[in-house]
């Protein structure tokens, strides 16, 4: 397992009790002292991650142990999910997934990010940074799902969307647009939930829905800490100064009225109990799509265009 600087404690716990599991002889005694350091563990967790600040939140939805979306697809649909590939204009972007799949009988198209699990994954998967052709997939697929009136659930999960030449040259800007526009019209249930980083148009682009949820320590902006303090400072180094200004964290956003809910992590973080999450985030999917479902479809739309209108707060001064 890997560990976070701020998790030192509950990683030197942790190499405590493998040294006690791994033992020769496992008596009554040690039994005793393993069930201590256990709870202790337990208790280590719930106290550093019911005090995290704005940069550890962050650090946190970066975790390399922490499940990404092709997992929670697979383990929340039970193996009936079907990848679909391809924009049908140039290529497969390996950074957006998408597909069917079941949960309970009931069909869904599901649309994510997807970093990659290893080294190898990451470069495949290009980091969770589509390319033009990744939103035009992922708005290929939502129209499917709206043809055959299926709800769309969105899981987002990137450091923004690709900035490289080829990218801008094949249209980035437009694609992301184009996807704001479609969605903001779809005639099915949309659920966009963040599982990890929300940064940029690049999270935007699958993230209009009638819901917008986020997972206890995912956090969610324009723009990253780290390009924020380059921009500003022209380094890096403050980017837990930019990260506290910037206010991206689901707390925030939650209490600024942006998003619908949060959704609770197991004790320590989505990373330590990757079933668990799964579940949850089975039933919470479950729950807003059967609410999304009691409305028709242009009642829907005309308050998903309410909600996004109504974000942020401003006073108008006429000029007599």
């Amino acid at each position: 397992m890997n560990f976070l600087d701020f998790e030192e404690p509950i990683r030197v716990l942790c190499e405590q009790l493998e040294q006690l599991k791994g033992s020769e002889q496992v008596d009554a005694e040690t039994e005793q002292k393993i069930a201590a350091l256990t709870a202790k563990i337990e208790s280590t967790r719930k106290e550093i991650y019911a005090n995290l600040n704005v940069w550890q939140r962050i650090q946190a939805s970066r975790h390399p142990d922490r499940p990404y979306s092709l997992y929670y697809i697979d383990k929340i649909t039970q193996s009936t999910f079907i990848e679909l590939h391809g924009d049908r204009h140039f290529r497969d972007d390996k950074a957006i997934v998408g597909g069917f799949g079941d949960i309970d009988g009931k069909t869904y198209m599901f649309i994510g990010h997807q970093k990659g699990v290893n080294t190898k994954m990451r470069q495949l998967r290009n980091f969770g940074m589509p390319n033009p052709e990744g939103y035009r997939k992922a708005l290929r697929l939502m129209k499917l799902a709206e043809k055959f009136n299926k709800p769309v659930v969105t899981l987002i999960d990137t450091p923004g969307a690709y900035p490289g030449e080829e990218a801008e040259q094949r249209g980035q800007g437009e694609a992301i647009a184009r996807n704001l526009m479609a969605m903001a019209d779809l005639k099915v249930p949309v659920l966009c939930i963040v599982i990890g980083e929300g940064a940029s148009g690049g999270a935007l682009g699958i993230g209009v829905g009638d819901r917008l949820l986020m997972m206890e320590n995912t956090w969610y902006s324009v723009i990253s800490p780290e390009a924020c303090s380059s921009i500003l400072w022209r380094t890096a180094e403050h980017k837990e100064q930019a990260a506290a200004a910037l206010q991206p964290t689901a707390q925030d956003l939650f209490l600024f009225k942006i998003i619908d809910g949060i959704i609770e992590e197991p004790t320590g973080g989505a990373h330590t109990d990757h079933e668990d999450m799964a579940m949850r985030l089975k039933k919470v999917i479950v729950d807003h799509i059967n609410e999304l479902e009691q409305f028709d479809a242009e009642e829907r739309i005309n308050q998903r265009i309410a909600k996004y209108s109504g974000i942020g707060e401003f006073s108008e001064v006429v000029d007599k």
